[in-house]
């Protein structure tokens, strides 16, 4: 590269890099996410350090931040409150060990390390215990006072506790919004048709520096403080962590993910350890700091321009990256939900390769304006799926597409509808559609539904997997050549699974209806069904109002069946299984009725003359119910051999109880 084009591509690098410090620590208002800004900001380092020629002393590599507005009083810092500087990989924490080692001729040097929070950095200033000032970093010699705001933060003590402070004491740290207090609080902007702030910094950030300290009171705003600036000779100190303990005594929230450790390898460990720990932590970070622990040390090593020597910022790789949005598709999951997914220009974040984020569903489609050709933040934390978080508007070119949800299903056609109450959208052929198959199998063949004994997930997975079973009907389609031929499958284990299946085709109405899958349709709502309908084919043809005369059975759940058994696909399957695979069982033009319709039973212990299940499917064919709690509601308890704590809670509330003789005689009057 020949000089004139170094010198313009630095001209470029620093306008750009003003820019974006102006939009981010005086605007509050970020065009980049902090990857993007390193990788500039690296790139001039390097450049400026290849030619000192061109360095100036208006370059951001000899300045920190950018310059406070106007509307605030300015601050001068008695001591500077200097960046970082940031190490991206080991070979770079290994280069600032040496050149550590190098200075001071040391074989071994015991670090601070603790979480880097992401957040706004203030200082505040105490006299005789009392806080007299807060100040933001701005650019590094002069902040910003907003001491008015910072007394509305609860977690910065007005006055310090104990009495063994220096008087003068200069308090440095960042304020920030916890991750609870932060989705609490975008929701309620949200709501209020407010500002959305993409992440906790930002909404920190915009909070702290309100011109009216009344917004920023009903803001949820936290403080931790990680070390101090100026003091007062009245007392002294030897490590950092030993300040990080006084402070903390002195009633000033430290964070609690911080360790003396002895050597460089240990900042290593501690690394790992607090990346492995990020997603679950209170709060946002972005790395972890190591600090030389000794201020003795740390006064022999002394600072930079641009930072002090003696601490760097290990980074964890970014969250949050940009890209673009080539498509907007549909994924189809195993409830049937139908989720719009960005299709994206290929982006490194979090720590790998991103193609792919969730757009959640269409009102949040809406809500963000994610179109078709949009430049957009995605954001992947630790296993977090990948997800579009904003748009960058100015970035829009004309030919952006709006997405629209489909008619049908793009996995089998089925009708797609919305149901009341919900926001998402579903594809109502939940037996017949091949992204909801797998699923819908393993249910109806459950113990509570069809109970076919031997048929496991892992071997409904080997017969999807094989094209041999699409959907519940072509399980009994299957041969015992077909099923022998499996993995891990012999002649007997076949024979065993062709004698379940053709077992199973003698059920009950209610066990058949639970069976089939219906969202929000379980055993119980199953046998009301069955006992009000009696028949198939009543429930099949019987419209929301008729449903909504079952008792238990409200709009959500009418409107759930209703759509099923609409869907032909679901029909054709149903069709499959009782005329051409036979199922039968009892039906009734009307449901029988006896004194125990409609009672609660709870079955406890061991009985002699049947297996609980076999007694709780006898009273459900007389019309009760059977739980599994014990409560004033509940009619009977029924107690076998070796009871539990549910017989003892019956007798303490009173409840009938009834042994294994009574209960037989209770079940004779109806055989």
């Amino acid at each position: 590269m020949k000089k004139s084009e170094v010198r313009s591509r630095i001209d470029k690098l620093r306008q750009d890099i003003n820019h974006h410090n102006h939009q981010y620590h005086v605007l509050d208002n970020p065009e980049l996410p902090d990857s993007v800004y390193d990788r500039l900001y690296q790139e001039l380092v390097a450049l400026e350090k290849n030619f000192p020629e061109f360095i100036t002393n208006d370059s951001p590599t000899q300045r920190v931040g950018a310059k406070p507005l106007k509307q605030f009083d300015e601050v001068q810092h008695r001591l500077p409150m200097l960046s970082l500087g940031n190490a991206f990989n080991e070979a770079q924490m290994e280069a600032f060990y040496q050149r550590i080692i190098d200075r001071i001729n040391a074989t071994e040097i015991e670090f601070a390390a603790e979480t880097k929070l992401d957040g706004l950095a203030i200082s505040l200033s105490y006299e005789d215990g009392k806080l007299i000032r807060a100040a933001t970093r701005g650019d590094g010699h002069q902040g910003e006072d907003v001491t008015l705001n910072a007394r509305t933060i609860k977690s910065i003590p007005l006055r310090l506790t104990g009495n063994d402070f220096p008087a003068m004491l200069e308090v440095r740290g960042e304020v920030i919004m916890l991750k609870k207090d932060f989705d609490t609080f975008n929701e309620q902007q949200r709501l209020d048709d407010n500002k959305v702030f993409a992440n906790p910094r930002n909404a920190a950030a915009g909070s702290l520096r309100q011109l009216d300290p009344a917004v920023t009171a009903r803001r949820p705003l936290s403080f931790i403080a990680y070390g101090i600036g100026h003091y007062s000779d009245d007392i002294q100190f030897t490590s950092h962590s030993e300040i990080l303990k006084r402070i903390q005594t002195w009633g000033l929230p430290v964070s609690g993910e911080r360790k003396v450790v002895k050597d460089l390898d240990a900042c290593f460990v501690f690394y790992k350890e607090i990346l492995m720990q990020r997603p679950k932590l209170k709060y946002e970070i972005d790395g972890v700091v190591c600090k030389v622990n000794s201020l003795t040390l740390q006064k022999q090593l002394g600072f930079v321009s641009r930072a002090p020597r003696w601490a760097i910022a290990y980074k964890f790789p970014p969250e949050e990256e940009i890209t673009k949005v080539l498509d907007i598709e549909i994924q189809v999951g195993r409830t049937g939900a139908l989720t719009p997914v960005a299709r994206l220009q290929p982006v490194f974040v979090g720590g790998v390769t991103v193609t792919n984020a969730t757009l959640h569903n269409l009102d949040e489609i809406q809500r963000k304006d994610v179109r078709v050709g949009d430049t957009v933040y995605v954001r992947r934390a630790g296993d977090v799926i990948p997800e579009v978080v904003s748009i960058i508007k100015d970035k829009r070119p004309d030919d952006t597409r709006r997405f629209k949800m489909p008619h049908a299903c793009p996995e089998c056609g089925s009708a797609v509808h919305k149901f009341e109450g919900e926001v998402v959208y579903r594809c109502t052929g939940g037996l017949f559609c091949p992204a909801q198959s797998i699923q819908s199998i393993i249910h109806f063949a459950s113990r509570r539904a069809m109970d076919i004994e031997g048929l496991g997930d892992k071997l409904v997975e080997q017969l999807y997997r094989e094209g041999l079973v699409k959907n519940v009907a072509d399980l009994y389609e299957l041969t015992k050549e077909q099923v022998a031929g499996l993995e891990r499958m012999g002649e007997k284990s076949a024979q065993n699974l062709i004698d379940a299946l053709k077992q199973s085709k003698d059920t009950r109405l209610d066990r058949f209806i639970y069976g089939l899958g219906i969202r929000e349709v379980g055993e119980a709502t199953a046998r009301a069904l069955a006992q009000y309908f009696g028949t198939l084919d009543k429930i099949m043809s019987a419209d929301i109002e008729d449903l909504l005369e079952v008792p238990d059975i409200g709009p959500v759940v009418a409107e759930n069946i209703s759509a099923f058994f609409q869907e032909g696909h679901n029909q054709e399957i149903i069709r499959a299984l009782r005329d051409t695979h036979h199922f039968t069982w009892p039906e009734h033009e009307t449901a029988a009725s006896t004194e125990l319709t409609g009672k609660t039973f709870v079955i406890t212990g061991t009985l002699s003359s049947m297996s609980r299940d076999e007694a709780r499917d006898r009273l459900i064919g007389l019309g009760a119910k059977v739980t599994g709690s014990v409560s004033k509601n509940t009619d009977y308890v029924v107690v076998g051999d070796s009871p539990g704590s549910k017989a003892e809670k019956a007798e303490k509330l009173g409840l009938t109880i009834l042994n294994e003789k009574d209960f037989e005689q209770l079940l004779s009057k109806y055989s």
